[in-house]
């Protein structure tokens, strides 16, 4: 059987230390002896290159997926640069093309252009429609970690404008620290620790978000866990006002009401002063929390949402939480990932990757109508 020639491309947006495959797993996927692994120098994967090298992989240029071979799957996370030529290959990622995003058809097209599949790493899914691997634990974890910053910075400083910016941390331990010392302050001020109010508390990322804010040391009355059974009526929810932080941890799938408005935020009573938007589908028709349309980046993690009166609300947006914890986050993504990229000498036939091909084929034919 001809080995898959599988390339790990260099994460190009800013700030992204994460990879798609992590130097443990490429050498359980070259022990199968069904691969030859190409992975580009980057100069910001929180991954050393000689990592890499010592796993067994054979390490390229960064950009050189471009000229690889045509039959070479390319494995990324983020989307692609900004660029108009073909795709000739096939590509693993997360490409925000399917749920009618802000140029969604521009980034879609370049495929069928130039000749190349997307197997999109959002639409993954196993027989029962679950995601094979997701960010979201970390996710929410990064996200209610900048949520508890947010707040008892609020306190601590309030004549400041923003929240500073942050670096990726080494690993989860000496976030946590940060994250408790910052809040601690926040409590010798105030009196109390924040209510913090999760939707989507029972998913991966909500169970996350939990995670940190228990860490954070917040007794366990203060986090409000909300999911399916509290969130069924439908929105907006006056309770979200009625928290000081709230996290939105839902997979967006399709078009419900509005979690909170504008209006309830200019309410006089209202207490809520950070919201964090782990889904961050700034650009969605659809997007639950319809407050802001900025996204935040860790140089500036929090918008200001313009309200008319009252204390200051800031949202935090960023769509790449995880990479505050790049390689923790890696390692879960990646290892997750495994054993469904052990099926690419398969894909054609292989469920997941069958059902992300026909994905793809749906989109494009909607693509095709929409130049009509």
């Amino acid at each position: 059987m001809t080995k898959v020639n599988l390339h790990l491309r260099a994460e190009t947006k800013p700030l992204e230390a994460r990879a798609a495959l992590t130097p443990s797993t490429i050498k359980k996927l070259l022990a199968t002896g069904d691969f030859n692994i190409f992975v580009e120098d980057s100069k910001q994967s929180i991954f050393a290159v000689d990592e890499y090298r010592q796993a067994g992989a054979k390490i390229v240029p960064a950009g050189s997926w471009v000229d690889a071979p045509e039959d070479t799957i390319v494995i990324g996370l983020k989307e692609l640069p900004e660029e108009s030529f073909p795709l000739k290959h096939n590509h693993i990622q997360f490409a925000h093309c399917y749920k009618n995003q802000d140029g969604w058809e521009k980034v879609l097209e370049r495929f069928p252009l130039g000749g190349g599949t997307l197997y999109d790493l959002e639409f993954l899914q196993n027989d029962k429609g679950r995601r094979v691997a997701a960010f979201g634990f970390y996710a929410g974890f990064a996200g209610a970690a900048l949520g508890l910053e947010d707040w008892a910075f609020k306190q601590v400083y309030p004549d400041n404008a923003d929240l500073p910016g942050v670096s990726p941390y080494p690993n989860e331990d000496l976030l946590v620290a940060d994250v408790t010392g910052l809040l601690s302050q926040a409590v010798k001020v105030s009196g109390r620790y924040p209510k913090v109010l999760i939707i989507g508390a029972l998913g991966r990322c909500g169970s996350g978000a939990v995670k940190m804010c228990t860490r954070a040391g917040l007794p366990e009355e203060n986090i409000i866990k909300w999911d399916l059974a509290e969130t069924k009526k439908g929105g907006p929810f006056k309770e979200i006002a009625q928290a000081d932080v709230f996290i939105n941890c839902i997979y967006l799938n399709k078009p419900i009401p509005p979690f909170l408005t504008l209006e309830m935020l200019n309410a006089p009573d209202r207490k809520l002063r950070t919201i964090v938007d782990v889904s961050a589908d700034t650009t969605n028709p659809f997007n639950p929390v319809p407050v802001y349309t900025i996204a935040t980046d860790f140089d500036s993690p929090t918008v200001k949402v313009e309200t008319q009166h009252g204390s200051k609300v800031s949202v935090v947006s960023i769509d790449h939480l995880p990479s505050l914890l790049p390689r923790e986050a890696s390692e879960f993504f990646a290892q997750d990932l495994l054993p469904w990229l052990e099926q690419l000498p398969e894909k054609d036939t292989a469920p997941v990757w069958a059902r992300a091909k026909k994905l793809f084929d749906h989109h494009v034919k909607r693509l095709n109508k929409t130049k009509l």
